[in-house]
C-alpha cells in the first residue's frame, strides 16, 4: 500500500531560492521617458537643417561676369575672346558684369591678361598703355613669312628677307645709331626678341585673305627698321625661346 505524504497549505508550490542563480540576468527597471529631452533633440535637428539651408541659399547668390578665353596683350581690347561665368557675389571685388560687355570692348588692357582670367574693372583703361621705351608696329605678312599658329603674346625674332634684303638691311642698320637694328646679310635679325601684340583672326572679314596683319611690340629704336622692312614686304617672323 502506497502512503501519500501529506503536506500543509501551499505544499504543492515549488520552493525557489531567494538569491538568483549564477548566470541569470537581473530584471531591468522600465526606462523613464523624458519628453523634454526628446523635444530638445528635435529642436536641435531643425536648427541644424535650417542653418544648412541658409548656407546653400547664400552660396546661390551668384553674378554673371566676364572671363577671357584667350590671352589679351597690353593695349588690346577684349574683342570676342570672352565668355560668361557665374561667381559668388562679392561687393569687395570690382567684377565686370556680363551686361557691361559692350562698354568693356571700348577699353584697352593696361597689362597682359591671360586665358581663363575673370575680368575686373582695374585691368582696363580708356587708352592703350605701352611700357616705357616700347613702340607698337604693324606688319602685314604673307603665307610663309610667319609660323603656323602664331598668336598674341608669342616672342618672335624679326628678319628682313627678299632679293633686296642685303642693301635694305644695311641701310636700316646704318640709320640706327643704337645698333638695335642690324643687317640680315649675315643672318642676324632686325629684332632679336619682339612681343606679338595682336594677330588678326583668319575669320575676320575686314582683312585680306592673302595677308596676315600682326602687331609687334618692339623697342622704340627698332620700330623704324621694322616698319621699313614691312612696307617693302620683306618681314618674316620666327618664334624663339622665351614664350
Amino acid at each position: 500500500m502506497k502512503i501519500q505524504e501529506r503536506t500543509g497549505p501551499g505544499g504543492n508550490r515549488s520552493v525557489t531560492s531567494a538569491q538568483p542563480a549564477m548566470g541569470e540576468r537581473l530584471p531591468t527597471p522600465p526606462r523613464e521617458r523624458k519628453p523634454a529631452l526628446a523635444a530638445l533633440a528635435v529642436l536641435l535637428i531643425l536648427v541644424g537643417a535650417l542653418g544648412a539651408t541658409m548656407l546653400v541659399l547664400r552660396a546661390g547668390d551668384r553674378v554673371e561676369v566676364v572671363k577671357v578665353t584667350s590671352d589679351i596683350q597690353a593695349g588690346e581690347s577684349v574683342g570676342g575672346h570672352v565668355t560668361s561665368v557665374l561667381v559668388a557675389e562679392d561687393s569687395s571685388i570690382n567684377y565686370v558684369k556680363w551686361n557691361q560687355l559692350a562698354a568693356l570692348k571700348k577699353l584697352k588692357a593696361k597689362s597682359p591678361i591671360y586665358k581663363g582670367t575673370v575680368v575686373i574693372g582695374d585691368m582696363f583703361a580708356n587708352g592703350a598703355e605701352l611700357p616705357a621705351g616700347k613702340a607698337s608696329v604693324g606688319v602685314a605678312l604673307k603665307e610663309g613669312q610667319y609660323p603656323s599658329g602664331i598668336k598674341s603674346g608669342d616672342t618672335v625674332a624679326v628678319y628682313r628677307v627678299g632679293d633686296t634684303a642685303t642693301g635694305g638691311s644695311r641701310s636700316s642698320g646704318s640709320s640706327n645709331s643704337s645698333g638695335s637694328a642690324s643687317s640680315s646679310a649675315d643672318g642676324a635679325p632686325i629684332v632679336e626678341k619682339a612681343k606679338v601684340g595682336s594677330v588678326k583672326s583668319d575669320t575676320d572679314s575686314t582683312i585680306s585673305s592673302t595677308n596676315l596683319p600682326v602687331t609687334l611690340i618692339v623697342d622704340e629704336g627698332q620700330a623704324a627698321a621694322v616698319a621699313a622692312a614691312s612696307s617693302a614686304g620683306q618681314v618674316a617672323l620666327v618664334i624663339v625661346p622665351g614664350n
